[in-house]
This record gives C-alpha cells, sequence and structure tokens, in this order.
C-alpha cells in the first residue's frame, strides 16, 4: 500500500497550517489544564501512566539501558510461533571493524529465492540490543522471509560511523551469502523503529551511494531522523512530552555525533534529514503519531522522498505518542498500525 503523491502533499500541506496556527497537531485533543493525558488516544492511556519516566542523560545511562520492560495495563497474548528458533550468529565485520554480533529468525529454514530483512533496534542510539518482536517472527513464518537483527555498537562509546559499519556488515553478510540462505538478492528490505529507524535510513542512504547492495523497501517506523529538532529548532508544541523528550534527543544525537546536535558539519551520511539529495532511495513506509517528537521531521522526510518520485506510504496516527504500538499494543490504533507496515512489508517482498 502506497500514498499517492497528493496524500502525502495534503498531510505535509495540513501540518504546516497547524504550525502556522500555532495549534494542537492534526487528529488531537488539546488537554485540559492539569491533565497531561487528555491529547491521547483513550485506549493508550492507562498503558501510558505505567511507563515510569526516566531522563536519558550521561549521569543516568547504565540505568537507562538497564530498565525493564513496562508493565501493560492491557496486554496482548503471545502469538503462537513455531518451530525456528532465534539464532545468535556472529558476523565478519567490515574491513577494519570488528566482528558483529547477530539474531537471526528463519521463517522459513530451506526455502530459496524468498525476501530478507535487516531488522535494528531503537533506543536513541544510546540503547537497547537486537530484537524481533513476535508480530514480525509470525510475518517470516508465514512469508517465509529470513531475518536479521545487528547488534551494532553504541553510542557515545561507539560514535558514528561505527554503527553503521555494523548494520551495514549486516546487510552485506545476507547479499553477499544469498545463495546459501535461500535469498533474493532483489529482496532485501531494511527497516526498525525510533532510532532504528533512523539507522535504517543511513543504511538506504549507504547502499545507495555505495552502489554495491540493492534495498528493496525501507520500513521507517517513528524514525529518529533530524538532529536539528529541539536543538536548533523547537519543538512542536505538544509534541514529545512522552517516552522521548526534547532533552532525551539533545543527549541521544550528541552521543552519536560526538558534538552538540543541530549546528553546522554534522558527519555526512549521519543525519538522514541532511541528506543533499534523496533520488534513487528505495520506497518507504513512515509511521509516526502526532504528540511523537519525530513529527515534523518524519512527515518532512516522506514529503522528500515523494517530491523525489519515490514511493511512500505515510502513516499519521492521531493522538499517539512516541512507541505508542510498544506502549499500548491492544490499542485499535496501534494494532492497525502494524498490521499496516507488516502488509506493506509483504508486498514489497513478494515474489
Amino acid at each position: 500500500m502506497q500514498a499517492s503523491r497528493r496524500d502525502v502533499m495534503w498531510a505535509v500541506a495540513a501540518s504546516a497550517l497547524v504550525a502556522a496556527a500555532g495549534t494542537w497537531p492534526l487528529g488531537a485533543v488539546m488537554p485540559a489544564a492539569g491533565d497531561p493525558f487528555a491529547g491521547v488516544d483513550p485506549e493508550m492511556i492507562d498503558d501510558l501512566r505505567l511507563v515510569k519516566d526516566m531522563i536519558v542523560s550521561a549521569e543516568n545511562l547504565a540505568a537507562f539501558r538497564a530498565r525493564p520492560p513496562a508493565v501493560k495495563a492491557h496486554p496482548v497474548p503471545e502469538p503462537v510461533i513455531a518451530k525456528a528458533p532465534l539464532e545468535v550468529r556472529m558476523i565478519p565485520g567490515l574491513p577494519g571493524q570488528p566482528p558483529v554480533r547477530t539474531l537471526i529468525f528463519d521463517g522459513a529454514p530451506g526455502r530459496k529465492a524468498r525476501g530478507a530483512l535487516i531488522w535494528i533496534h531503537g533506543g536513541g542510539y544510546v540503547a537497547g540490543s537486537a530484537g524481533i518482536g513476535a508480530a514480525l517472527r509470525v510475518a517470516a513464518q508465514e512469508q517465509g522471509w529470513l531475518i536479521v537483527s545487528p547488534e551494532y555498537r553504541l553510542a557515545p562509546e561507539a560514535r558514528f560511523p561505527a554503527s553503521l559499519a555494523d548494520n551495514y556488515a549486516a546487510l552485506k553478510w545476507v547479499h553477499d551469502n544469498a545463495d546459501t540462505l535461500g535469498v533474493d538478492r532483489r529482496r532485501i528490505a531494511v527497516g526498525g523503529s525510533s532510532a532504528g529507524g533512523g539507522h535504517s535510513a543511513m543504511l538506504a542512504i549507504a547502499a545507495r551511494d555505495r552502489g554495491e547492495i540493492p534495498v528493496a523497501f525501507q520500513v521507517l517506523i517513528y524514525p529518529m531522523l533530524d538532529d536539528r529538532t529541539a536543538s536548533s529548532r523547537p519543538a512542536r508544541p505538544g509534541t514529545g512530552q512522552f517516552i522521548w523528550t526534547p532533552q532525551a534527543n539533545r543527549f541521544g544525537w550528541a552521543s552519536l555525533l560526538g558534538q552538540a546536535p543541530g549546528g553546522a558539519g554534522a558527519p555526512a551520511g549521519a543525519v538522514p534529514a541532511r541528506v543533499a539529495s534523496v533520488k534513487g532511495l528505495p520506497p518507504a513506509f513512515i509511521g509516526v503519531g502526532t504528540l511523537d517528537l519525530f513529527y515534523d521531521e518524519d512527515i518532512a522526510y516522506a514529503e522528500a522522498l515523494t517530491l523525489a518520485g519515490i514511493g511512500v506510504d505515510l502513516a499519521v496516527v492521531p493522538a499517539a505518542f512516541h512507541a505508542f504500538d510498544g506502549v499500548a499494543p491492544a490499542a485499535r490504533a496501534s494494532r492497525a498500525f502494524t498490521e499496516r507496515w507488516l502488509r506493506d512489508l509483504s508486498m514489497a517482498l513478494a515474489a
């Protein structure tokens, strides 16, 4: 499913009108005084209330990385995932780089000429670990995909381009070993959420620029694309209140870049929103909630791709905050969102 250019441009134009008017983002409800949750999708509020706030900083980074999963007010039963286990495998790094630990899920061992997905985890560039969610594993079994999730090096201990090198190594490993893995080299996608979406956009740009590996599709779920958000450009009023805040965003980007975000001289290839041209990039799914700090930058990236003639399915979810589908997976909007990007991915990787 791909949005038409008119649909994407309408969303962009409507976003600009909201910004000019200084009103609450489209689809959300202006919260009543004293109630910070009033603008949130009602089906997500109970789960959101259970998320404990934690400011991400150099002082508490270890605690942020070690935080336990949030308790769900409305848990979703885990789907039955038959047979194929998750496999841990070390793959070669790029020349001069260390090996990369990867997590692999083979949805159909022995199948030939099937699609593959490089799935990159989120965590603000400073946290998280390789992982492949249950919904994605179910889809991989249904479609026969191979999924590889790299354990890329985290910032600030490893600054850009260390993480890109690790992610590119995973992409290259799948491409170079496609015959052995049963993968069609024309059907390799990249994807991830939040910082994983940012890394996926970086990876798609690097693959285009190096000209070694064709990428069929990119799944950018509320991707972290622009270091200027909440640094040299103010955050849109009403966004970034939950989960990922302006302060967290500045810390995440500073950790990755090794310099203050939003300024001149960001390393080439590190900030997808600053790429000189998006021409030649693969089609994309881009999804974001109207309360997300990344709302404006994600819509702007969808616009840029669309203007370059690249197919985009832009999903704007009203009254949804950052990582809403993970925090409140039982909400109808979360379920519809997940079904939409999985459907897009299935179409992109179809024979």
